[in-house]
């Protein structure tokens, strides 16, 4: 699998309106492993899950293959930004406690992946992948926002959406099996802040450059229907599906 870059473009929107994980995902994976010297964040994009390791080890190492992305990351002194293929690291053998793969391990080539993983990871390391699992707010908004993304955006998901989709069979770690508790992100948006996640889907930019137009036009009409005043923050649920393995 060649690298396919689906988020240069909006590497500046990726940074804004991507939200950050919950600490707590950072907490129980930090207590998989014994030693807290390194973690490596694998297809790290600007650093969101970076952040949260950067709480529990000495030292993250954040790798990403787009120079746009790591031009955006954020700054942190515990955290050393690479541009960098997951699939060829560059990192010393035996050298990483944890290493994590946050909503991006469907665009990543497991034939090659994996084996970098066993080969970076000290022995009794843990892998931890995970991606999104939907987005709540309440059940009419939901029903909107679905059909209309549907409708719009269905034949412009890159094909390896579809692993991320299928998560639970598509993903398959080759790695002794650690059963995971269940994660979400919890967030109060706007309607704006819902459409600004959305911009910074792959399908959204891939539907832009196809048409050479906003797919949300007709959209943010219906959320402000719908949702309330412009500026009306709703509670939003965005569950984690979550798997990992120790080396």
């Amino acid at each position: 699998m060649e690298f396919n870059d689906h988020f240069s473009k909006q590497a500046k929107e990726y940074a804004l309106y991507r939200p950050k994980y919950p600490p707590e995902i950072f907490e129980y994976l930090s207590g998989l492993v014994k030693e807290h010297s390194v973690a490596w964040d694998s297809a790290t994009g600007n650093g969101q899950a970076a952040l949260g390791l950067a709480e529990h080890f000495d030292k993250v190492i954040a790798t990403d293959a787009s120079e746009a992305q790591i031009s955006r990351a954020f700054p942190h002194p515990k955290i050393e930004y690479r541009v960098a293929p997951a699939e060829s690291s560059g990192l010393d053998s035996s050298s990483i406690d944890l290493i994590t793969v946050a909503s991006a391990i469907h665009w990543l080539d497991s034939e090659k992946f994996y084996p970098e993983v066993k080969r970076v990871l000290k022995p009794g390391g843990v892998l931890a992948v995970w991606v999104y699992d939907g987005i709540f707010v309440n059940p009419e908004i939901d029903r909107v926002i679905h059909e209309y993304v549907s409708e719009k955006l269905d034949k412009h998901w890159p094909k390896q959406s579809a692993i991320s989709w299928n998560f639970e069979k598509e993903i398959q770690l080759p790695f002794e099996k650690i059963d995971c508790p269940e994660f979400n992100i919890r967030l109060n948006w706007s309607p704006k802040d819902y459409l600004d996640f959305l911009y910074t889907w792959s399908s959204t930019q891939n539907y832009i450059k196809a048409h050479g137009s906003d797919p949300f036009d007709e959209l943010r009409m219906q959320l402000l229907n719908i949702w309330g005043a412009e500026n009306e923050k709703r509670p939003v649920k965005m569950p984690l599906m979550i798997k990992a393995g120790r080396r």
